[in-house]
């Protein structure tokens, strides 16, 4: 699989550079180059990346601060001369963290992580007509294994989903239609920002679902089908 990425960086020989580096790993198709983070989320709002090379340190807005204004975006690989970002990087559940000056061998290594983690979301999303009773989601830089029956509910949020099982919870930085997508038919859709577990269901009362001491609403656009499958 060919992967479109973009790179964002303010230094024109960073940019250089990443340029170079793409040109020799034949997987890799450069759509473009941006030097401000502004003109590349504009990029992003209409075009189909797969990879995002991204700098920190820039005039207006930082990187972090754009990662942070996606509530959907591509896998990223940060390029940065400054290592205390690391932490902030782990959290937005970037692919890889690349401190300058990296080696072409680095970047090899950085950007076949990515093709991995897309060759395997691709045929974990894969329609199937009879689905596993586990799941493997990406958290941080792991992918974990949760059993379907360990699940409670997923709840949405800013930077990640929310899985809440029987005895931890874990943050998975999919989408929730991504997660709605593995799982099983014991679970359903009943709010923009809530997948359940029918079967781990305690009560319904005035459009609200009870899960041991959780409440969680249903949706307007959800209920129908939330009742359809209960």
């Amino acid at each position: 699989m060919n992967l479109k990425c973009i790179a964002v960086d303010d230094e024109p020989l960073a940019l250089e550079k990443i340029r170079s580096f793409v040109a020799k790993l034949p997987r890799l198709n450069l759509e473009a180059t941006f030097r401000n983070a502004a003109d590349a989320l504009a990029h992003l709002k209409n075009h189909e990346v797969h990879l995002l090379f991204l700098d920190i340190q820039m005039d207006k807005m930082t990187g972090i601060e754009m990662l942070e204004q996606m509530r959907e975006r591509p896998l990223v690989i940060l390029t940065t001369a400054y290592s205390e970002y690391a932490l902030r990087g782990f959290e937005l559940s970037v692919t890889d963290y690349l401190l300058k000056p990296y080696t072409f061998e680095r970047f090899a290594q950085a950007v076949n992580k990515a093709a991995e983690f897309i060759e395997w979301k691709k045929s974990a999303l894969a329609p199937a007509s009879g689905k596993a009773d586990y799941i493997f989601v990406k958290s941080g830089y792991r992918l974990i294994k949760i059993m379907q029956d360990e699940i409670l509910y997923i709840e949405g949020m800013r930077d990640f989903q929310c899985i809440m099982c029987k005895t931890e919870k874990i943050l998975a930085s999919h989408s929730l239609q991504e997660l709605s997508n593995m799982l099983n038919q014991g679970f359903v859709r009943c709010h923009k920002s809530y997948i359940v577990a029918v079967a781990k269901i305690n009560s319904i009362e005035r459009e609200r679902i009870f899960i041991g001491n959780k409440s969680i609403p249903i949706g307007e656009m959800y209920r129908e089908d939330f009742y359809k499958s209960i």
